[in-house]
């Protein structure tokens, strides 16, 4: 499985992002892909999630802003986070992951297939 993210940059509070993230491989065996974020001296956090019946859910410090969606095409999967009113808080690397467990918006560790992230940046 082989998970790769794009998207990432710089942008001033209340601008827009859209991050993707192409998932080969894998074949949503488990119910989760989503995507995850982490700034530093911070823990590893969920942002948003979609399941295999494209049911969607969200952390609260992102309702209303961002928006999961995903695609396929035969054996890929697409995934995408598209964040709107983003504020210097959102500034995080930002994870696509697939088939991971978590509590409380929180992965643990080891379960999952994960990307090599990708740095998002807002400045007030």
């Amino acid at each position: 499985v082989q998970v790769v993210e794009s998207g990432g940059g710089s942008v001033q509070a209340g601008g827009s992002l859209r991050l993707s993230c192409t998932v080969s491989g894998y074949t949503m065996s488990r119910p989760y892909m989503g995507w995850f974020r982490q700034a530093p001296g911070k823990q590893l956090e969920g942002v948003a999630l979609i399941r295999s019946d494209d049911s969607v859910a969200y952390a609260d410090p992102v309702k209303g802003r961002f928006t999961i969606s995903k695609d396929n095409d035969k054996k890929i999967l697409y995934l995408y986070l598209e964040m709107n009113s983003l504020k210097p808080e959102d500034t995080a690397m930002y994870y696509c992951a697939a088939g991971f467990r978590m509590v409380s918006w929180v992965p643990e560790p080891g379960i999952g297939y994960w990307g090599q992230g990708t740095q998002v940046n807002v400045s007030s």
